[in-house]
Order: C-alpha cells, then structure tokens, then sequence
C-alpha cells in the first residue's frame, strides 16, 4: 500500500515516513501542496496524510482539487484543533482529521481504521446499486439518482453513510454503528458528527430537509432511512 505525506514541516514528514515505513507501507512525500496535486494526478496513492497549514495551497485546497476527481481515502493533520477547522476538513470530504501533537500509535491506529472501511466499501455488496424507493445510489459516480432523473453528487463520506442507512431501511441505526460503519471506528473527536452529515444529506435529498421523509432521526437512539 502506497501512502502519500503531504507536510511543509521536514522533521513531521521524516517522522511520519519512518512509522508508515516500520509498518510496511509505501511512502512518498511532498512538502507543498502543488507538489501533492502534480504526485496524486501522476500516480494516485492508496492513501493521502495531508497537513492543513501550507504556503501557497492550503490543504482544505489540495483536498477539495483531489476530491473532484478522486475518492482516495485523506487523513488530515493539524496544529489547529479546533472543532470549526474538523468540521471544514470533514465537509470537503477527508476521512479523518488528527490533531498535531499525536501518539503514534494513534496516527498507525486511524491509518489501518481507515484503510478496513476502504477495503469493506470495495466489496462487491458496497459496489452495487442500491434503490429503495424513488432512490438510487450509483457506486460508480458517488450519485444520488431520483426517480425523475434528477441527479446530486456526493461526497465519499456521505455516500457511505447514506448506503449504510439504505442498505438498513427501515432499521434504527445507533450512532455507534454508522461510526463503525462508515468511518472504521468509534471516533471520539467530533460527538456531533453524524449529525452535520445527516444535515448535509437531507439538504441534498429532502424535498423539505426541515421536514425529512426519508432520513429521519430517532431521538436518543441514532437515525433510520424510511422505506416509502
């Protein structure tokens, strides 16, 4: 497995490469975010571990760019930790976002996480069509497909949270599980999380998002897609 380390700070990339290497992985680096968008569009990794502070292109930039072509799974790193700057990095579609300074064993922990629920999204279940009602998910695309033709893209995460709620119709699913599900792991960063994506979604699918039909929540429990 290829790993790609996007940071301007040398002794954070010597770091970072050295345990990726320990552990078996591949590893490449770039030290500015042009450099990344020129290595990711040459020969795309398996993986991008992309700092967030960088001259010129930030790495909100480099991972919206990467985002519009590509669905490789990116773990964000930050000196900034902030709950609005998770938030951010989530919304454009990373994977994880760790902030700097971190554990070792926590960077391997959330590599190998993210890199199972890639693994499990290549099945072919995760890889099929999935339609419940006058929606259809295109695996191919990232798509929400309507009955009328109407077509919304989505992002990686939202895609696979809302396969999981689809695939469950009808089922209350906890907000332990989707976590599980969709990232990889019970990730204790950002409580509220699950939360801003279900939002996300039903602006994109909910003819009324203040009045949903199909992603409703089940209070104190988690959430459920309705089945028409």
């Amino acid at each position: 497995m290829r790993v790609l380390v996007v940071d301007d700070d040398p002794p954070s990339v010597k770091m970072i490469s050295f345990l990726l290497r320990e552990e078996g992985y591949e590893v490449s680096s770039a030290n500015n975010g042009k450099a990344a968008l020129e290595l990711v569009e040459r020969d795309p990794p398996d993986l991008v571990i992309l700092d967030v502070m960088m001259p010129h292109i930030d790495g909100f930039e480099v991972c919206r760019q990467i985002r519009q072509k590509l669905d490789i799974p990116i773990i964000f790193l930050s000196a900034k930790g902030e709950t609005v700057d998770k938030v951010t990095g989530l919304q454009l579609g990373a994977d994880d976002y760790l902030a700097k300074p971190f554990e070792p064993a926590e960077l391997l922990a959330r590599v190998k996480a993210v890199m199972r629920r890639v693994e499990a999204f290549a099945s072919e279940e995760a890889q099929a069509r999935l339609t419940v009602g006058d929606i259809t998910l295109e695996p191919v695309s990232n798509q929400v497909v309507f009955a009328d033709g109407r077509r919304v893209d989505l992002t990686p995460i939202e895609f696979r949270l809302l396969h999981c709620l689809m695939r469950n119709a009808g089922r209350i699913l906890s907000h332990d599980l989707l976590m599980n599900a969709v990232w990889g792991y019970d990730y204790e960063g950002y409580s509220n999380q699950i939360a801003v994506y279900v939002h996300r979604l039903r602006l994109k699918i909910e003819e009324d998002p203040e009045h949903p039909k199909y992603l409703l929540t089940a209070r104190g429990l988690g959430y459920k897609f309705e089945r028409p």
